[in-house]
């Protein structure tokens, strides 16, 4: 992971913990959920194509709504078209890919970059066709959900810069 990447990774994670301290017995204790202690789980075929793997980073903790997750994506895999209620954001932190919104160009996405997509916005990221990619994907919930998943990205779609 980048420097750039780690600093604002850090940043939403201690954005999460300000808000758990504002909630009074948080400001005594610290949560520290360690690497590779929460199991992997395969991207399903309804949400995913693909070699897909999906690592839980944290999940949203009242009176927080946001939850992250390391996404990683084999050469030519990618989500279905989805939305998010309150946006999502992306952090990449391996490999290169490529990120869409409905109706838009493909743009090419590297280690570093930070991608942001605003509520609403229907759009699908992956990997390119030829190298793997890994993001962070950092998403608010809104009223207990965070995505809303559509149809597959077919071929033709991910073909096309």
């Amino acid at each position: 992971m980048t420097r750039r990447a780690s600093y604002i990774l850090a940043l939403a994670c201690m954005a999460v913990s300000l808000q758990a301290c504002a909630d009074g017995d948080a400001a005594r204790s610290i949560a520290i959920v360690h690497g590779g202690t929460q199991p992997s789980v395969a991207g399903g075929t309804q949400r995913f194509a693909g070699q897909v793997r999906i690592d839980p980073l944290f999940q949203a903790k009242t009176p927080s709504r946001l939850s992250g997750g390391q996404v990683t994506f084999e050469p030519g895999a990618r989500t279905a078209w989805h939305t998010h209620p309150l946006g999502q954001t992306l952090i990449v932190t391996s490999g290169r890919g490529w990120a869409q919104a409905w109706g838009g160009q493909r743009h090419e996405i590297a280690v570093g970059d930070v991608v942001s997509i605003p509520a609403g916005v229907k759009h699908w990221h992956g990997a390119t066709n030829i190298t793997g990619m890994t993001h962070i994907a950092l998403q608010e919930s809104l009223d207990g959900k965070n995505v809303d998943w559509l149809e597959q990205v077919t071929d033709e779609q991910y073909r096309k810069p």
